[in-house]
């Protein structure tokens, strides 16, 4: 812990700097005198006795050595730190920090499936070889340039498996290549499913593939009526008959895109992966998210009736409780110079929701050098409007709001082109708050130093 200023021999929690943190939330335990408190910067929720909240109420009269002042500060919801402050300076360090490198890698936009919802325009054609060699090249700059010690690629699209060889043949490369700068390898892929076949897996197995995600909307017409093949036709029991005929080494995330259609059959949809996941032997994790509207479903006419905003929070709140984590200073790879996404013509881009709109490449992965990231681009404004999303946010609405340190500032994409996108749960801090107590608050994991 940080060091005491106070001059006296003896002082209270109050003179020593100690204060309570801007960035907790707190909902009372059902059945019990007991509350949660979450602490949105330091990514911590647990119970707190009503001692323990009567202690926390006379903080500033504690003296500063009280046993309880220890506790409370491992787990942030006390600091002697402006955490706003800190939570800027992650922000502006997240750009350009020495990360790892991050590759979205898209071998196709084609795809074989034309959903109602989806924020691509998809068109035919594959990477060629020559776009490859450039791909690699690109990656040897980029560790190069950052010393990274860690290559993260996601394989995208389109979808992907539409050009297996392709994830083939540049997989060994990449490898290889990390290797070479002995830098740590891992792969994952987003696919609809419907090729997931025995021999694409094992391609997959050997590219060091070691997580997926599947899309599923619903049982059998549920999800045919928004997953289905671009010429019309069903798709449902294919995906499934893969998911549970398959060897699958890596684990597959099944999500669920929620809307209003399909919002009733989410428990059903839940327990049918866990019994699905229980008869096959695979690694299958159920996650359903909102699904949003975006500028390619609206052109389309999008026959899904959208959720967010709406009766989303439920469902924003299940997704988020999952993947809560501390505070962090920026909201995605989009706000981070080393993590690009790469089209199938090598055209570069900060989110993968542009990686269809050629207008928003900023550079090609022939030309860009990390070491001269603006000079090397051939429109810089769309590097630089993504990257400065990052924290510090200029809107003091932001600034001053307690969910801070979980949006920061919110999906970059949507902010520079569809306006803030503030927490869909945020008028029900105390539902989220239970959802994380659920999940860690009832057993807490080992506090660290």
């Amino acid at each position: 812990m940080q060091k005491s200023s106070c001059a006296s021999a003896k002082c209270t929690a109050g003179e020593a700097g100690w204060h309570i943190s801007r960035y907790n939330l707190s909902a009372p335990v059902p059945g019990s005198e007991a509350v949660a408190i979450a602490n949105l910067f330091k990514g911590t929720c647990a119970e707190y006795s009503p001692l323990e909240l009567y202690l926390l109420s006379i903080l500033d009269r504690l003296d500063e050595h009280h046993p309880i002042i220890e506790r409370f500060a491992k787990r942030g919801i006390i600091t002697r730190i402006d955490e706003r402050a800190a939570l800027d300076m992650m922000g502006r360090e997240a750009c350009a920090g020495p990360h790892g490198i991050s590759l979205t890698i898209c071998p196709t936009m084609n795809c074989n499936f034309d959903c109602p919802y989806c924020f691509e325009n998809h068109r035919p054609g594959r990477m060629s070889a020559e776009v490859q060699d450039d791909v690699v090249s690109l990656t040897r700059r980029m560790l190069k340039a950052c010393g990274g010690r860690h290559l993260s690629v996601t394989w995208f699209g389109g979808e992907p498996l539409l050009a297996i060889d392709v994830i083939e043949a540049l997989s060994l490369r990449l490898i290889t290549l990390a290797q070479e700068f002995s830098a740590e390898y891992s792969a994952g892929i987003i696919t609809n499913g419907y090729l997931l076949t025995q021999k694409n897996i094992d391609i997959l197995e050997r590219s060091s593939v070691s997580s997926c995600q599947v899309t599923v909307d619903g049982l059998g017409g549920q999800h045919d009526a928004t997953r289905h093949l671009a010429g019309g036709g069903a798709t449902f029991d294919r995906i499934i008959r893969n998911l549970r005929d398959g060897r699958i080494p890596f684990r597959v995330s099944i999500r669920q895109n929620v809307q209003e259609s399909n919002l009733a059959e989410v428990p059903k949809v839940r327990e049918f992966m866990e019994k699905l996941a229980e008869e096959s032997g695979n690694k299958l994790d159920y996650a359903p998210a909102p699904v949003y509207g975006n500028k390619a479903a609206d052109e389309r006419g999008s026959r899904s009736v959208l959720l967010c905003g709406k009766d989303s929070t439920d469902i924003c709140i299940l997704q988020e409780a999952g993947r809560f984590t501390a505070g962090r200073g920026h909201f995605c790879g989009a706000n981070v110079l080393w993590s690009v996404g790469i089209d199938e013509n090598g055209n570069l881009f900060k989110c993968w929701e542009s990686a269809a709109e050629p207008a928003h490449a900023f550079a090609t992965a022939r030309d860009w050098d990390p070491e001269k990231p603006l000079e090397t681009s051939f429109a810089p404004d769309n590097l630089t409007m993504y990257l400065n999303t990052a924290l510090p946010v200029t809107d003091e609405e932001c600034r001053d709001c307690v969910w801070l340190p979980l949006c920061v500032g919110g999906c970059p994409h949507r902010r520079l082109f569809y306006g803030k996108n503030c927490v869909a749960f945020r008028n029900h801090p105390e539902s989220y708050v239970l959802a994380l107590h659920a999940r860690i608050g009832k057993n807490p994991p080992k506090e660290k130093s």
